[in-house]
């Protein structure tokens, strides 16, 4: 479809932004007494369920945003990038299926590319065949592990590693700049959190090199090096790279750092709001949708568990509106 052909779904999108969520509303959010006061007030934006559990109300606020792309474009597949996280999610589970068969379909998440049914079975059945080619190998990989050390952490290294490089790699052959822009954000700053954790944690080289995925905007031989120096020699090598202002936070806290990394995203995909051609102001709504609906399960979770508003807020994200 060309560019101006985009037209009209980005005039619908414009319709739609209008009931995203907005700093302004975030604050009643915070406000709010407790997590009931809080479904109530997301209720009255147009948000259902959440009485018994609101983990449901987000999951279908989810599914109202492919929803409503697939109405726009009928096939999704271009946006199939976003959704190869709960993808590898899901082959973890898939994997591990292997060791204990039963007990563990719960851990799967429903948005997907590939349905869950599809991986327990490939996995089960040793039918690789059966799973799209990009995960064929670290499917293989993953279960051999399992099987024969019962490492559940490197597993988990190996298809982490691997739905890094499977976003980064449909990113770049999308060849748009909007995609480009989100694997590129994406995969360097999972790279930057997996440096921290490893030198936090006292892991050496080979593991960095099996788990962090190259990409353009960092040199993943300086950052391991740095992360094996401590945390100051990291900062420093970040000081001179587009992360720059995120290096501070990691002295405060991962946390506050990953907090960081999504508001990155937020300034980045900004400008699509008034952009009228093209994908970008498509793809940039699902990333706000997911946004929100981070920051919806950082306040409930907050509020439930009687946590402190600052604590609350200091993790909350920006808006996209």
């Amino acid at each position: 479809m060309a560019e101006n052909q985009y037209l009209y779904q980005v005039a619908r999108i414009r319709t739609k932004e209008l009931s995203l969520l907005s700093a302004d509303f975030f604050e009643q959010l915070l406000a709010a007494p407790d997590d009931e006061s809080c479904i109530r007030l997301l209720r009255e934006k147009g948000w259902e369920g959440g009485q018994e559990d609101w983990e449901e109300m987000l999951s279908r606020e989810r599914s109202k945003t492919w929803e409503f792309m697939k109405e726009l474009l009928g096939d999704t597949s271009v946006f199939n990038v976003f959704l190869y996280g709960n993808d590898y999610s899901n082959l973890k589970a898939a994997v591990k299926s292997c060791k204990h068969p039963a007990g563990l379909f719960n851990l799967y998440l429903q948005q997907g590319t590939v349905p869950p049914e599809t991986m327990q079975k490939a996995l089960l059945e040793n039918r690789f065949e059966d799973l799209p080619e990009r995960m064929r190998q670290p499917a293989k990989e993953a279960q051999r592990v399992i099987l024969q050390t019962g490492d559940g952490q490197l597993c988990d290294v190996l298809i982490d590693r691997a739905a890094l490089d499977a976003i980064y790699k449909a990113g770049k052959a999308s060849k748009d700049p909007f995609l480009m822009l989100y694997a590129e954000i994406t995969v360097a700053c999972a790279d930057i959190k997996i440096a921290v954790r490893s030198m936090r944690t006292g892991k050496d080289g080979d593991f960095l090199s099996r788990a962090l995925s190259p990409c353009a905007s960092l040199d993943l031989e300086r950052l391991s090096q740095a992360a094996a120096e401590g945390q100051e020699e990291m900062i420093r090598y970040l000081d001179g790279t587009e992360y720059h202002e995120g290096a501070a936070m990691i002295r405060q806290s991962l946390s506050a750092f990953e907090r960081w990394c999504d508001n990155l995203l937020m300034r980045r995909i900004r400008p699509q709001l008034y952009n009228a051609f093209g994908l970008g102001p498509l793809a940039a709504y699902i990333l706000a949708r997911e946004n929100e609906i981070k920051s919806v399960r950082i306040v409930l979770s907050g509020k439930r568990n009687h946590l402190p508003e600052q604590w609350i807020r200091e993790r909350v994200r920006e808006t996209y509106v």
